[in-house]
């Protein structure tokens, strides 16, 4: 599976230890994380309050009760991983080189130019993600 949550990327350290982050682990957070920014209890501008991760792990443990996902360090780590490849993908689709677009079926970044080495990791790994998070970090 070409999915960017099978990557090794979407490992992170714990205590000498790695977790992968299981695909119906990143949906559901992902989910989650639309609902509360739905809500607007949580949202700051671009980004959400503090308090935010406890709640969101409150959200997942309803929803998803066996991966014993906490705010710290899991969802702290896996969510700052996932803004950070929006970002990337954010800035190249809306930069001042408009030679880069959005596959919409396969989730990921293609170039009208195909020499361009800006896309990288992201032209054969897609990233579902991208228009919720666009919806809650992107300004309007």
């Amino acid at each position: 599976m070409s999915g960017f949550s099978q990557s090794s990327v979407s490992s992170q350290s714990f205590r000498g230890t790695i977790r992968k982050w299981a695909l119906e682990e990143d949906v559901a957070s992902v989910a989650c994380m639309v609902d509360l920014h739905n809500v607007g209890t949580f949202n700051a501008d671009t980004r959400f309050k503090a308090d935010y991760l406890n709640e969101l792990e409150k959200m997942l443990e309803k929803v998803l009760p066996h991966a014993m996902l906490k705010a710290k360090p899991n969802l702290e780590s896996r969510i700052r991983t996932l803004k950070r490849v929006w970002l990337i993908i954010y800035d190249m689709l809306r930069g001042k080189n408009n030679d880069f677009g959005w596959d919409e079926h396969r989730q990921l970044v293609f170039a009208e130019d195909a020499s361009h080495k800006e896309t990288g990791q992201f032209k054969h790994r897609s990233f579902p993600y991208y228009d919720q998070l666009t919806a809650i970090y992107a300004k309007d």
